[in-house]
């Protein structure tokens, strides 16, 4: 049966209620009324008429629709919600039900707007996937056991690896009948529009429906199937587990409670599902407690999802408000030919400055995980506005850093993603770049380069553990290795970074290095030596990201990382050979840290304003993390000029850093006393004594080191000079120095010999 669509205009009235609370239902006219405990003066002159315009809609289409609440005392009022490119659900409340000739003209001028743009859902999620609704909300008919719950019946919800724990990949009916059903309690009276259904998640096992009824009710009791026409509706499920199926009502119903009722399902599996509804609340005048400033924010920022074209609009208007600390540019080109944009920001764009570290986040490594984008697109605005408005935290953060944001690294899966919307896009689709690469282990693994030496070695502290270079193999033409891969190496080895975070979704926990296991073991701790200070930047992001620091939030899909503090190592979680985190720490000075953000990854857009209210506080605290440890400029004693590569080395961390291209260098620690020393090539070594203390702000640790004479003369005859006298004498005694060194060397070595040749002779004398 072909899927069934809303065609042309749909009334919902709220008229009035029978005694027994039952649905009344008029499947001719399509009205539906309800029956609730109120008084019926309190509710008789209100009239609710809810009328959808051209919601005719594709199965890739997605909404970003609202809701207002109805006003109590203006005689009539017109409320509108907008949706992507404007497609509207339109409610006019009136006192006594009469309508107006203004809104009839409004609507109509409506209709004509939206002729030609796209028809995304009329609702929003009521947010089975993103966890709004709790548990307690679904009830089933049957399960086959605690794992495959009715709580488990959630779009996208991933399983475990092994079948029969207790956090499978669906709600699965005990039994195989048409009567099993999923049912959904929202608590208040909601329009429902729609249903979107999934298989059930298994590498196991192929179950999912193909055909179901839906039912209504507002009691939970009496219950009435949807109608189309004069005909029970039976909607169009999936034809395999992943991809989900949009399913609108013929006529979008006010109601408390929703069933999903199979009745065809895979041959040769079992009645399986995973589902989201589609609904908006309605808005009850006489409920005092009723409020929808729970999903917003109390910023002023363009809260949507932003395709390529708008994302770089956005930016410029950005860039436009605050030229004075903004700079756009691009580090290359995707596959596609799409610019991979960054916003700079900092008091002096364009240019590094002496002390002043480099900080970037970027997002979008996975074109469908969505949120990291939209919460950098966010962030730029925010720090321009409060920047402007004085904000003391963000103007120190803007005049002592220099801020870099990369909110969409891959830009061709996002359009792709986009085009399906946040709903029907699923788990994977657009996760890939469009040659079908996984970003994330598509830089250079050189943890077991590393390793391997390590084992090679005879003297285990010669091997560089840091600014490994990057294999021969790997520099290729016919590398396997996305165009959006090496733009972002290529801008790692020109700006010294100090400090990074990637933001990915589907999960909320923070990632540490290493994120690549020894021997290929699938999931194993495998810390790295600066595995303190990774797991202070972790927890500062996920304690301060306001659900993840929720201890009564439930966990996303089946790992609860609530026991590791919302923290964990790369490899403890799962091994991931060639990820960005890896390679910025050892193949340049930053470290890095992968954030999940949320369950959802791609978020429905009425879910922005909270997400951005979650994140706010990490996203900012995590930045002035950039300051901690210690810096300083290695210059030449002499000239005073910045040394560039000078390597640093800090004692009991087996991870050293190299200064930049004016000396100026970054280690971040945490509070202690070390011992630091630092050396370059041609130089004597230098040592310091360095304290970190608690405070959020680097200890100065400035050094100069003296040329060895060697160098000093080399440098002297490339440039045609003259030795001077002092240099000659120095050269002089170091090379006495050296011969009688190499000569107490030889006459050891001779005694050596005449000792043994002594002993061999006596030897054969005893022997004869």
């Amino acid at each position: 049966m072909e899927r069934l669509l809303c065609i042309g205009t749909t009334i919902l009235v709220l008229t009035g209620f029978n005694e027994t609370g039952a649905l009344i239902t008029n499947a001719t006219s399509g009205s539906y009324s309800f029956n609730t405990s109120r008084p019926t003066a309190a509710t008789s002159d209100w009239t609710v008429s809810v009328t959808i315009m051209n919601s005719s809609i594709h199965q890739e289409e997605t909404s970003t629709v609202g809701w207002t609440s109805i006003p109590t005392t203006a005689a009539t009022e017109m409320l509108t919600t907008t949706v992507r490119d404007n497609q509207t659900v339109k409610i006019n409340v009136e006192k006594d039900g009469k309508e107006t000739p203004e809104n009839k003209e409004k609507v109509d001028a409506t209709e004509s707007k939206t002729e030609d743009a796209p028809k995304p859902l009329d609702c929003p999620p009521l947010g089975l996937e993103s966890l709004r609704v709790q548990d307690s909300q679904l009830q089933a008919s049957s399960f086959q056991r605690p794992g495959l719950g009715p709580h488990r019946g959630r779009l996208n919800i991933q399983s475990g690896i092994e079948d029969g724990d207790l956090y499978d990949g669906a709600w699965c009916a005990e039994y195989k009948d048409r009567n099993q059903w999923l049912e959904l309690d929202a608590i208040y009276l909601t329009m429902f529009t729609g249903v979107i259904l999934q298989g059930r998640n298994s590498i196991w096992s192929w179950d999912w429906v193909h055909t179901y009824k839906v039912q209504l009710s507002n009691d939970s009791t009496n219950w009435e199937t949807c109608m189309n026409g004069t005909e029970e509706a039976v909607f169009k499920g999936n034809e395999d587990p992943e991809t989900p199926v949009l399913a609108l009502l013929p006529v979008p119903t006010v109601a408390r409670s929703i069933r999903i009722n199979p009745q065809t399902w895979y041959f040769n599996g079992t009645i399986c599902l995973r589902a989201e509804i589609l609904g908006c609340r309605v808005p009850d005048p006489d409920d005092m407690y009723y409020s929808d400033t729970e999903r917003e924010s109390k910023d002023d920022l363009d809260f949507r999802h932003h395709n390529y074209k708008e994302m770089r609009k956005l930016m410029k208007s950005v860039n436009d408000e605050c030229p004075d600390i903004t700079r756009i540019y691009s580090i290359g080109k995707s596959y596609m030919g799409l610019k991979l944009y960054v916003m700079e920001i900092s008091d002096n764009p364009g240019k590094h400055e002496l002390g002043e570290p480099e900080f970037r986040y970027v997002a979008g490594m996975h074109g469908n995980e969505a949120l990291g984008r939209e919460l950098l697109l966010n962030l730029m605005q925010y720090m321009c506005r409060e920047y402007k408005g004085g904000n003391q935290r963000i103007v120190r953060l803007v005049t002592k850093t220099r801020i870099h944001l990369l909110p969409s690294m891959n830009p061709d899966g996002y359009e792709g993603a986009y085009e399906l919307g946040s709903e029907l896009a699923g788990w994977a689709h657009g996760r890939y770049s469009f040659e079908g690469i996984d970003m994330n282990h598509n830089f250079p693994d050189l943890n077991n380069i590393m390793w391997d030496a390590q084992e090679m070695a005879v003297d285990k502290s010669k091997v560089t553990n840091h600014y490994i270079p990057i294999p021969e193999y790997y520099t290729k033409e016919d590398a396997f290795v996305a165009p959006e891969t090496r733009a972002v190496i290529n801008w790692m080895q020109n700006i010294p970074f100090v400090l990074s975070a990637n933001l990915h979704g589907g999960e909320l926990v923070v990632t540490y290095p290493f994120d690549c296991t020894r021997d290929w073991i699938p999931k194993e701790d495998t810390p790295s030596t600066d595995d303190g200070f990774f797991r202070w930047l972790a927890t500062v992001y996920a304690s301060t990201n306001l659900v993840m620091a929720n201890p009564d939030r439930r966990h996303c899909h089946y790992e609860d990382f609530q026991q590791h503090h919302n923290i964990i190592n790369g490899g403890a979680w799962h091994t991931v050979p060639g990820s960005m985190n890896d390679f910025s720490y050892l193949h340049t000075n930053c470290f890095e840290v992968t954030v999940e953000l949320s369950c959802d990854k791609f978020p429905h857009v009425s879910e922005l304003p909270i997400e951005w209210e979650n994140n706010k506080e990490s996203l900012l605290v995590y930045m002035e993390q950039v300051h901690r440890g210690i810096k300083g400029v290695v210059r030449d004693k002499i000239t005073k000029e910045g040394i560039e590569d000078a390597i640093i080395k800090v004692e009991g961390h087996d991870h050293d850093i190299r200064s930049a291209g004016d000396g100026d260098y970054w280690r971040l620690l945490n509070p202690g006393e070390y011992k630091v020393v630092v050396w370059a090539e041609g130089y004597f070594p230098s040592m310091r004594r360095c304290r970190v203390g608690m405070d959020p702000r680097p200890t100065i640790c400035d050094f100069n080191l003296t040329l060895t004479p060697r160098q000093r003369l080399k440098d002297i005859r490339a440039k045609g000079g003259k030795v001077p006298q002092d240099l000659q004498l120095r050269l002089r005694a170091l090379r006495l120095r050296k011969l009688r060194v190499s000569t107490k060397a030889i006459n050891r070595r001779r005694q050596s010999q005449q000792q043994q040749q002594r002993k061999a002779r006596s030897a054969r004398a005893k022997r004869a």
